[in-house]
């Protein structure tokens, strides 16, 4: 009795007492392929784009920090008198650079808001004090330090990623590329950078119009909103000295020339 109410069942179903024919079976075969593409998709809703695109970049910088731990374990090891000048010089450069961040925000806000400097907080008037102390570097002693910039650690082809993207924000580049189109641009930026200055070279400083003075420094990582064009002249004619001293493999040095001949330059005012 079971057994026929079943067979009816099937009957009534497939509109004969057989088995489905090929149509049908194919049909079913469609429907559960949706049905389980649609449960696969279903599953995968709750994943949010931009948590996959911050587990990517988490998973980037871990590694990076990785890679560059891995690098300074190899100059401790193999390179040690080497890699306590390379240690103090990265970090000096990046706390300079930082002031100088602070110092610009700071000399940017008394511009806008017409503030003079008794006018600000102390701690905001001891650091520019601190600032405007430094010493502005001498071409000879920054020239005497190329051979550093031409090969490890700081050759244009040994700089790590967050060197580049640094390298890249005093250059008013984005540094939100990877790190081998970070590379190639900055190649390509300071090659430019140093071609022009081989022509400007040969054209003479004094042929320029003060605007188009202001408009090279600036290019070469000078502000020189409030700077008057005397002094302007008379750093960028410090910039083509050194430049106009690099060779191809040294360019580097011409790079990080954006921060070192900019911080603490007398011309700028208060």
């Amino acid at each position: 009795m079971a057994v026929s109410r079943v067979w009816c069942a099937r009957a009534a179903l497939w509109g004969s007492a057989g088995p489905p024919g090929p149509y049908v079976a194919r049909r079913l075969q469609f429907v559960r392929s949706g049905l389980a593409w649609g449960a696969l998709r279903s599953s995968k809703l709750h994943l949010s784009p931009k948590a996959d695109v911050k587990s990517l970049i988490s998973y980037v910088v871990t590694k990076t920090k990785v890679i560059n731990g891995k690098y300074h374990r190899f100059l401790g090891r193999h390179f040690p008198r080497f890699y306590v000048l390379y240690t103090i010089f990265m970090k000096g450069l990046q706390m300079l650079w930082a002031d100088a961040k602070k110092a610009r925000r700071i000399k940017t806000n008394m511009w806008k808001h017409n503030i003079k400097f008794h006018q600000l907080s102390y701690r905001e008037m001891e650091h520019l004090r601190q600032m405007q102390r430094g010493t502005h570097p001498a071409i000879h002693d920054i020239l005497a330090l190329r051979e550093c910039f031409s090969n490890h650690p700081l050759g244009m082809n040994q700089l790590h990623a967050l060197q580049m993207k640094a390298l890249s924000r005093a250059m008013l580049l984005t540094p939100y590329l990877p790190p081998v189109l970070l590379r190639y641009r900055l190649k390509t930026h300071t090659t430019v950078i140093h071609q022009l200055d081989k022509a400007l070279a040969k054209l003479g400083i004094g042929q320029l119009t003060a605007q188009e003075v202001k408009s090279a420094c600036y290019l070469r990582g000078l502000n020189s909103t409030h700077i008057a064009e005397e002094r302007c002249r008379a750093w960028l004619g410090e910039w083509l000295q050194l430049s106009c001293s690099l060779k191809e493999a040294e360019l580097s040095l011409l790079l990080h020339n954006v921060v070192l001949l900019s911080i603490n330059y007398i011309g700028t005012r208060r």
